[in-house]
């Protein structure tokens, strides 16, 4: 979701897939029933360059992760995040990377801190593969699958410093609104799964999906896990690099709208 893509239609090598049940983490049952499922991606039709193909082949075994998608698919285990990245160090999850500019970048920027992507375009991610093979990082790791079930099995609460949600779908149409990543429920699922002073921030350039966010993170139930507005300095940079996709927006006249929140240190 850092960059947006083309109108999709249907990956020839992934199931199509429509809003699904709850699914609960099998280490986490009763938490999980109070997360709504929402599918908020599209697949999208892409074919890989050769360059692609290389990275993937060579990248994807050791860097990567498939998540198997359909209403009968098995549960996950929750990650070991220090054993995935072999140290303790921040970490932070990026959803819908997209072709990875801004995550390589930023992981670039902060060697230290350790990013997992979250994308279902494989194109993307072997971009992303070959900006992490070209930029020597350490500390990218990627998944392809729903950013959903990423966070409501895969990551135990309260381990993540940061989530990324940079450019997401808007889906625009009334009808679609449901579709929408950032709902009431996933964003106390975030916060659910943020540290105590985690930090959630948000860029989107679509103006009434900006006042639809905003109305969801002033709405939020205090007693349930939360976030609030961040009001001091950012443990995590918040600097991000201009993608294209973001530059054509600035030259449309669409504004950037950013959010920047924090789980408080005590819930309540």
């Amino acid at each position: 979701m850092s960059e947006q893509h083309p109108e999709p239609q249907p990956d020839p090598d992934t199931p199509s897939q429509t809003p699904s049940a709850e699914v609960s983490s099998s280490d986490d049952v009763d938490r999980s029933r109070l997360f709504p499922r929402v599918t908020s991606f599209r697949f999208r039709r892409g074919t890989l360059t050769a360059g692609q193909e290389r990275n993937w082949d060579e990248l994807w075994p050791k860097l990567g992760q498939d998540l198997e998608i359909g209403r009968n698919r098995i549960p996950q285990p929750q990650l070991d995040l220090t054993a995935l990245f072999g140290r303790d160090a921040p970490k932070v999850v990026e959803v819908g990377s997209g072709t990875g500019v801004s995550t390589a970048a930023m992981a670039a920027d902060e060697p230290g801190v350790d990013v997992i992507a979250v994308e279902v375009y494989k194109p993307g991610l072997a971009q992303l593969l070959g900006l992490i093979d070209r930029g020597g990082l350490t500390n990218v790791r990627l998944i392809r699958g729903d950013a959903m079930v990423v966070l409501t099995e895969l990551i135990a609460p309260g381990t993540l410093d940061g989530v990324r949600v940079f450019f997401p779908d808007p889906w625009p149409k009334s009808r679609h609104h449901k579709r929408r990543f950032l709902q009431s429920g996933t964003i106390e699922l975030i916060a659910d799964r943020l540290r105590p002073g985690g930090i959630l921030h948000i860029a989107t350039d679509h103006a009434d999906y900006a006042v639809w966010i905003a109305e969801i993170l002033a709405t939020q139930d205090r007693d349930r896990p939360h976030v609030i507005p961040l009001t001091t300095e950012s443990p995590l940079s918040l600097t991000r690099p201009t993608t294209k996709f973001e530059g054509r927006a600035e030259r449309d006249g669409r504004r950037i709208n950013e959010f920047v929140y924090t789980r408080p240190l005590q819930d309540g």
